[in-house]
């Protein structure tokens, strides 16, 4: 049976990579040694794999993939430090003129 791995890098200039693969040490090396001109990591090299998650069908990978993409960069650090917890406060909205955060109503 195949794994897919859903796996974030951390590039040189600080910026996070998202992607999905059935071979992770294979896909890392690829980034490792820019086979590919125009992948983002090619000139945001050194990476270093900082998470990778395993699924056992590809279309939840790849559906976890979209949605980490979308995430905020505080998002993946949570979970790059095992944080899984902290996902739900992080996705709150904090603007100040969100119903929830608006006083408004106690006058």
């Amino acid at each position: 049976m195949k794994i897919y791995y859903v796996y974030i890098l951390k590039c040189f200039d600080g910026s996070y990579y998202t992607g999905v693969t059935n071979c992770l040490e294979r896909r890392f090396a690829e980034h490792t040694w820019g086979i590919n001109v125009t992948c983002y990591t090619y000139t945001r090299r050194p990476v270093e794999l900082v998470f990778s998650c395993e699924f056992k069908y590809i279309n939840d990978a790849i559906a976890f993939e979209k949605q980490v993409k979308g995430w905020s960069r505080k998002k993946k650090e949570a979970i790059i430090r095992g944080k899984w917890n902290e996902l739900k406060p992080l996705a709150e909205c904090q603007n100040q003129t969100h119903s929830r955060n608006n006083n408004a109503d106690e006058n």
